[in-house]
């Protein structure tokens, strides 16, 4: 079975995206529907909380980092056992990196080249009629791109939706529902975003709520019918080598950034994952051949880290024989101290000789190119990576071990060198997506 799909866009972030995406995965896998959702983008948080709300895995598609080919082979392999699948854009629908067209980043390139529908959420407050001049820029800028519905959102009356709609409808384009402004339905946040779907504390009812709002309010059926096939399912590109044929991976509240792709596309090539959680003072396997720490909320936990035994000896004894990397909060843990958000110092691994901040706050973001300096379990010195970073945590003090990677933005515009590696052990506040 092939799915068909379509995406869920806005004209800017903080439109609603989320939760109309949420509502309406929810509503039809409570149906029956066998719903997949995606986020286009490098976002950690929305997958898991996609993956809870329908049963299936959270997947990111990205068109600055992954190659065509990828996208088209990640899209078609979700497709294989989906009836519908749902892509939600990131930030506005047309974002992105200025440069190559087609690998800007934006939800808009995976709509031209996939082929999909685009249903616009659109934020009605303080506006009503206008809101047409919206949609009809949005569905005029690129002739690749077809609006083929609107979902109003945050309306505070009938006579309010009516004006919109009314509006919209003159243009050709169907609205599809209006979600009355509801400001309960909100999902807690915190500096990243979205407060993690595993940390929520009641996930199921509020999944309900969001389901029986979208039920009442958006016409599911239209969306539905809406929806175009998805590419047939080709074989997929490795992403990422796997750095080693058992791997050890840190996964819990604290290290909980690895993506699905990256992990899914070393079983293809034939990897073993074997999961452990640093929180609960688990060492990782010692049959394993290399070790990987995601990102995540350490600095969230770092009394907890730093009293984790079991973990911390394991860790040091894995990097005398064998590889170790670290991905932003994974590389903080590497080193030799982090310092909470309340200006508590926690000794960490010290692995690597850096020590890092999250009470001298500083927000790095953005896409990012690499080039390796040396071999390490991102790939062989010279390996050409594209990623992104995205961390409020700073380097305090950089100690004087060697660069991972030459790092540039996303136009290329060369940022320095970046990271550390010393001995078997690297890490990085940026990342890996895939290869170039």
């Amino acid at each position: 079975m092939s799915a068909r799909g379509l995406i869920i866009g806005a004209p800017r972030s903080g439109s609603g995206k989320t939760t109309v995406t949420l509502g309406t995965v929810a509503a039809l896998a409570r149906r029956g529907v066998r719903v997949r959702a995606v986020k286009s983008g490098p976002d950690y948080i929305d997958p898991a909380f996609h993956a809870a709300a329908t049963g299936a895995p959270g997947l990111n598609l990205d068109s600055f980092a992954m190659s065509p080919d990828l996208i088209d082979a990640l899209a078609g392999e979700a497709a294989r056992d989906a009836e519908l699948i749902i892509i939600e854009a990131s930030m506005g629908l047309f974002d992105g990196v200025a440069g190559t067209r087609g690998r800007t980043g934006s939800a808009a390139d995976l709509a031209a080249r996939l082929d999909l529908p685009v249903v616009l959420v659109v934020d009605v407050s303080g506006q009503s009629q206008s809101a047409a001049a919206v949609v009809r820029g949005f569905a005029t800028h690129d002739p690749q791109v077809r609006i083929a519905g609107v979902v109003l959102n945050k309306v505070a009356s009938e006579r309010h939706r009516a004006q919109a709609s009314e509006a919209i409808a003159a243009l050709g384009i169907p609205v599809l529902g209006a979600v009355l402004r509801d400001v309960s339905l909100s999902l807690p946040e915190r500096h990243l975003g979205l407060v993690q779907a595993s940390e929520h504390p009641a996930l199921e009812t509020h999944f309900a709520a969001l389901a029986d709002r979208a039920q009442a309010q958006i016409d599911l059926d239209a969306l539905m019918a809406l929806a175009r096939p998805m590419p047939p399912a080709t074989a997929a590109p490795v992403p990422l080598a796997p750095p080693g044929q058992r791997i050890a991976l840190a996964r819990d509240v604290a290290f909980s950034f690895a993506y699905e792709h990256l992990v899914q596309g070393w079983r293809r090539a034939g990897a073993e994952i074997a999961t452990f959680s640093p929180l609960a003072d688990e060492a990782p396997d010692d049959a394993c051949d290399a070790l990987w720490l995601p990102g995540g909320y350490p600095e969230l936990h770092g009394a907890r880290l730093a009293g984790a035994t079991c973990f911390l000896e394991g860790v040091r004894r894995f990097a005398e024989t064998r590889p170790i990397h670290g991905e932003c909060g994974g590389f903080m843990v590497l080193g030799e101290t982090m310092e909470d958000a309340e200006g508590v110092v926690h000794p960490m691994l010290g692995l690597l000789g850096h020590s890092t901040s999250f009470a001298k706050r500083k927000l790095n973001l953005g896409y990012r190119r690499v080039e390796t300096l040396a071999a390490s379990p991102i790939g062989p010195a010279g390996a050409r990576l594209r990623g992104h970073e995205f961390h409020y945590a700073r380097v305090t003090r950089s100690g004087d071990d060697a660069p991972l990677v030459a790092l540039a933005d996303g136009q290329g515009k060369e940022m320095g060198m970046a990271g550390s590696r010393r001995g078997r052990v690297s890490g990085t506040f940026f990342h890996v997506i895939a290869t170039e």
